[in-house]
């Protein structure tokens, strides 16, 4: 009996916090909301050493995290969410480790083939944004799956990059900019030329508002970088990605909303 009360106190714990923060968030979108937000998941390494975990189960929680603040951000009607999930740089990482990643990628999107609740709730476009090449045959084949099932929806956007590396994305654009001056025989090279062949541009994402990374560590480590050059708000939390969460992210949005504010004034 006693047990069957304890359960009952914490469904009801549960299903009182919840509706608390359905609440909150309602409030917190009835003022100025970023229309793109960019994450850099970082620290599941290190939450995985000081919780005595394997780091690839750091990496599955890290996920879980996803799942949660893109919730989160879907509340809130914030139009485009980006996660830095996997950087080239990654690949140099021990042979276990990237395999861990690759698997963990392939079953995370096998997973949202078959029950993509969340996106499909939403209404999110699911891109790949990155060297996908560089990807596994498996891999590849269950991230083009996923894109696909998703390809319709245009309500909001996740952005998932991976490979991924923003000096790679900006030689890139450059580098069709020159082609494509050449064949036209216009020379002239501007800025608003290579932001429309980003690889976020060509995805169709608004510009970037906010760029938060975890973990405490103060740099962007090759991401975004053209996307954060001017009027975006770098924020960083000191709480490992697993452990992110709402009152992570609210103290973000009112500084946000803050300078929102007092920029219309």
């Amino acid at each position: 009996m006693a047990g069957l009360i304890l359960s009952a106190l914490q469904w009801l714990q549960t299903k009182v916090t919840t509706r608390a923060h359905r609440l909150l968030l309602r409030v917190l979108a009835a003022g100025p909301v970023p229309r793109h937000v960019a994450f850099v998941m970082d620290g599941n390494r290190r939450y995985a050493r000081i919780n005595h975990k394997k780091v690839a189960q750091g990496h599955a929680d890290g996920y879980q995290a996803l799942r949660r603040v893109l919730e989160i951000c879907l509340r809130l009607n914030i139009k485009c969410v980006s996660v830095y999930a996997f950087a080239i740089e990654n690949f140099k990482r021990s042979p276990e480790e990237v395999q861990a990643l690759m698997e963990l990628c392939q079953l995370k999107m096998l997973e949202l083939c078959e029950h993509g609740d969340l996106l499909q709730e939403y209404g999110v476009r699911l891109n790949i944004v990155g060297r996908t090449d560089l990807l596994p045959e498996d891999v590849l084949a269950a991230v083009q799956r996923a894109q696909d099932l998703t390809k319709h929806n245009n309500r909001s956007i996740l952005n998932v990059c991976m490979p991924y590396a923003s000096t790679e994305e900006i030689t890139t654009s450059v580098e069709t900019c020159v082609r494509e001056a050449l064949e036209s025989k216009d020379l002239n090279i501007t800025t608003t030329a290579i932001e429309k062949n980003l690889r976020t541009t060509l995805a169709g994402s608004p510009p970037l508002d906010i760029i938060i990374r975890t973990s405490g560590v103060k740099r962007l480590s090759d991401f975004f970088l053209w996307q954060s050059c001017e009027g975006v708000q770098v924020q960083f939390s000191d709480a490992y990605w697993p452990d992110f969460g709402l009152f992570d992210f609210i103290p973000i949005i009112l500084d946000f909303q803050r300078r929102a504010w007092q920029t219309s004034v």
